[in-house]
């Protein structure tokens, strides 16, 4: 890879980074490739040859992913999700919910609750484990 290559990659990834760091807050192209210090129609074309979507794609599909978090994990009403993910219009954000999961935002709500932890993880904090004291009681033989 050379050097120029590496370089772009690097400035892309800083602007990707930034994207997910700020993506409730206002963002625009121009706002993003000023982070990478490119022109905004260059930075859009080299981001969809890198990441495979728009920026602009981008960033929408992060607050959507958000979106379904805090849709499954809290009571929030659906504006207020979509006002905490980024989105100023409720029809933009249900619009671009379907597009990206296939349903609505409340159907989603309905069909996916929040996320349970297996019983195998939650017993796996109760197992003995080797940094822990062991009783030699009840396992003869072994080294605390």
């Amino acid at each position: 890879m050379s050097r120029e290559v590496e370089e772009l990659n690097r400035r892309l990834l800083r602007a990707r980074d930034a994207i997910d760091r700020a993506y409730a807050e206002p963002l625009d192209v121009a706002a993003i490739a000023s982070v990478a210090y490119m022109s905004v129609a260059h930075f859009s074309r080299c981001f969809r040859v890198v990441f495979g979507e728009t920026p602009h794609r981008y960033l929408q599909r992060r607050r959507i992913e958000r979106s379904m978090f805090l849709l499954r994990e809290t009571g929030r009403s659906v504006t207020d999700v979509c006002s905490a993910v980024g989105f100023t219009s409720l029809g933009t954000f249900s619009r671009t919910f379907r597009e990206i999961v296939g349903e609505s935002p409340s159907a989603y709500r309905r069909g996916n609750g929040p996320v349970v932890v297996p019983g195998c993880v939650q017993m796996a904090n109760t197992r003995p484990r080797a940094d822990r004291a062991v009783p030699e009681k009840l396992f003869p033989g072994r080294l605390s």
